[in-house]
């Protein structure tokens, strides 16, 4: 990290391998302590009496405007769905804006309103902020910075680190995945593709409390963002005594994701999302998790899509529908810079 000749990469910062041990090898190292060092979506700290979830997250989108959403709705979301799969009750969000001279004002209204109308959504409240703006040129039209606050009962403070997790605990993906990653990229290059695919941007902090209401034996969640579904999986196999088998033919992907991704040759599991939860549920309450779930409009397409298992330890395997296994490792290279 310290060569002189040593470059920061747009794959340092699309979730996969690079991101991994940039955060591991620079950050972590130098800003060490107990509750950094657990590398949670939200950082889990103890007030008094209060267990609090906080967390922080920048959106840097290219194009701002995009098929289900926006710079600003996706803001809201993703902060709100950190705090949630930790288990906490988001409360109060901050929001801090970079804005490039010469910048739309109908279009930063645009944004406004949209972030406004998602906080109403999600029962969240925006309660600071900060405003900046650069000169032409040094910025990219704008950039967002939101943190959240979120109240942790303690009996869901493992879910963020997976401790409890045992073999034979199912996972479970609440509905399609790629639809994010693909609108986007479908948006920004204009490939025009006939099929109509919409991100799936949405706050999951009310769908997650209602599982949470209905089950103790939710173990882990995590919103599968930038490098999607198959980089939560490897974080969470990564280092634990148990490895992860999926199955590719319950691995839920719209015709339209799935005809861009084969055209342009991505995986949809390396694809991100932007309101979908990866949850890992105990044997003999997942089914009753599954319809719960599936009562839930987010979550209607809600699938149990494979298993932790005693061998191949810190390892994702795919069992595909061909009969073979092949296994899923962290993404190496860039895939889709600018997707949040």
């Amino acid at each position: 990290m310290n060569n002189a000749g040593d470059k920061i990469l747009l794959s340092h910062g699309n979730g996969g391998r690079m991101m991994h041990d940039l955060v591991e090898n620079l950050f972590i190292r130098n800003f060490s302590n107990t509750i950094l060092n657990e590398q949670t979506d939200s950082a889990v700290i103890n007030i008094n009496d209060a267990t609090i979830a906080f967390t922080t997250d920048s959106f840097v989108v290219d194009p701002i405007f995009f098929p289900g959403g926006d710079i600003g709705k996706l803001a809201v979301c993703g902060t709100v769905n950190d705090l949630s799969v930790s288990g906490a009750n988001p409360l109060y969000l901050s929001v801090s804006f970079i804005i490039e001279e010469g910048f739309p004002m109908k279009d930063l209204e645009k944004i406004i309103l949209s972030m406004a109308k998602e906080a109403r959504n999600a029962k969240v409240s925006i309660v600071t902020g900060d405003t900046k703006v650069v000169n032409r040129g040094k910025c990219d039209k704008i950039f967002i910075n939101t943190s959240g606050i979120g109240i942790l009962n303690k009996k869901h403070r493992s879910i963020s680190k997976g401790t409890n997790i045992r073999p034979g605990d199912k996972i479970i993906l609440n509905g399609t995945i790629g639809d994010h990653g693909m609108a986007v990229m479908n948006a920004r290059e204009s490939f025009n593709f006939k099929t109509s695919i919409l991100s799936d941007c949405a706050s999951l902090n009310s769908f997650i409390r209602t599982i949470l209401e209905n089950s103790s034996q939710v173990k882990f969640m995590r919103d599968p963002t930038r490098g999607g579904v198959a980089t939560v999986l490897n974080e969470l196999a990564q280092k634990k005594a148990f490895g992860i088998e999926i199955e590719e033919s319950s691995i839920p992907v719209s015709e339209g994701v799935c005809g861009m991704c084969e055209i342009l040759g991505y995986d949809p599991l390396f694809i991100a999302n932007e309101g979908k939860v990866v949850l890992v549920a105990g044997q003999k309450e997942c089914n009753k998790i599954l319809n719960v779930m599936k009562e839930d409009e987010l979550g209607k397409k809600s699938r149990i899509i494979g298993e932790i298992v005693a061998d191949h330890h810190g390892k994702v395997v795919l069992k595909t529908m061909s009969g073979g296994k092949r296994i899923i490792d962290i993404m190496t290279g860039e895939q889709l810079p600018r997707i949040c």
